[in-house]
């Protein structure tokens, strides 16, 4: 009996590549409270519990904070012309702000915008949205569908839009016609005392003094 064996040679197991939309980023950083700069200028602020930068080939980075955004920016005095604050927030390409969530935008006349999403596009310089919308405001309530804003949130328009406003802006009365009540209540008030001297002139000339007037009591 002849017995053959063959050998062959071992199988290498192995994963493949690590392709664009693998899920590890390049960068993982926690508790960040830090400042960021723009062309040389200090400009925004931002607080997060987790920030997770993804790079990819040929192509700007893809900024990731999956458990909530606090971010302020500067004007060119240091004053603070925008608050924004959202549940979950994602800058792609370093182009276009996607938040979602729970977001909350303040401008720097104390406008409060509240949305589940909004787009921020930094190279149109513009903000929009295609969901809900409130804005309140010191002097009004506006609320709708459809917004798109400048990047200071300060010049906005809203599609389908119901608003609540002043009572004294809407029911204050025309000026002419408050003029006209006037004077016809100065001539009504007039006339009784006409009567009463055209009376006396009357009953003075007959010699005789007018009749007392008598009074009636309505109810109590």
């Amino acid at each position: 009996m002849c017995l053959t064996y063959a050998c062959s040679g071992d199988v290498e197991h192995t994963a493949p590549a690590i392709g664009e939309n693998d899920s590890i980023p390049f960068m993982h950083a926690r508790g960040i409270n830090t400042l960021i700069s723009d062309s040389g200028v200090m400009r925004y602020h931002m607080v997060a519990e987790e920030w997770d930068i993804f790079t990819q080939e040929s192509k700007a980075a893809t900024w990731k904070f999956v458990k909530g955004l606090l971010m302020e920016r500067f004007d060119e005095k240091f004053h603070i012309d925008l608050y924004v604050q959202s549940d979950t927030a994602y800058l792609h390409e370093q182009k276009v702000w996607e938040l979602r969530g729970r977001v909350v935008v303040r401008n720097i006349k104390g406008d409060v915008f509240r949305t589940e999403e909004l787009f921020w596009d930094m190279i149109r310089h513009e903000m929009y949205n295609h969901t809900y919308m409130h804005i309140k405001t010191p002097e009004r309530e506006l609320e709708g569908t459809e917004f798109r804003s400048n990047e200071q949130m300060t010049k906005y328009y809203v599609n389908n839009s119901v608003g609540a406003f002043p009572v004294s802006d809407t029911q204050e009365p025309p000026a002419d016609q408050t003029k006209d009540n006037t004077e016809t209540k100065t001539e009504t008030a007039e006339q009784p005392k006409e009567q009463d001297q055209r009376a006396k002139v009357q009953a003075k000339e007959k010699g005789a003094l007018p009749p007392a007037k008598k009074f009636q009591t309505v109810g109590r």
